[in-house]
């Protein structure tokens, strides 16, 4: 099995999913649109200790950055799990089922 016939499709699906967030975010910058001309001006709130609270968007970054050190530790994890299960593996060695297939 080659590669292709594993990347084709996830790129695929993912042009798909890029493909819709494209258009929500397309909807909602509308609908945004739509909102801020039909409603009045509202006062901001000040709330206390409000300058100190983190930026939705520093929240979200951190949220994936996080989200990508985990993905990372997953995918370290797996090879190693990988590596200490590939003795067990046909052609990898004197594992007991390499000697019963040559028998």
């Amino acid at each position: 099995m080659t590669n292709s016939l594993i990347q084709e499709p996830q790129e695929e699906l993912l042009n798909a999913i890029r493909n819709g967030q494209q258009a929500v975010v397309e909807m909602v910058k509308t609908w945004v649109e739509t909102v801020k001309s039909a409603t009045p001006k509202v006062p901001s709130l000040q709330l206390p200790l409000a300058d100190r609270l983190p930026k939705p968007e520093e929240v979200v970054s951190g949220a994936y950055d996080f989200a990508e050190k985990l993905l990372a530790s997953q995918r370290e994890f797996a090879g190693e799990l990988f590596k200490a299960t590939a003795p067990l593996l046909p052609g990898h060695g004197s594992g007991a089922q390499d000697g019963a297939a040559a028998q």
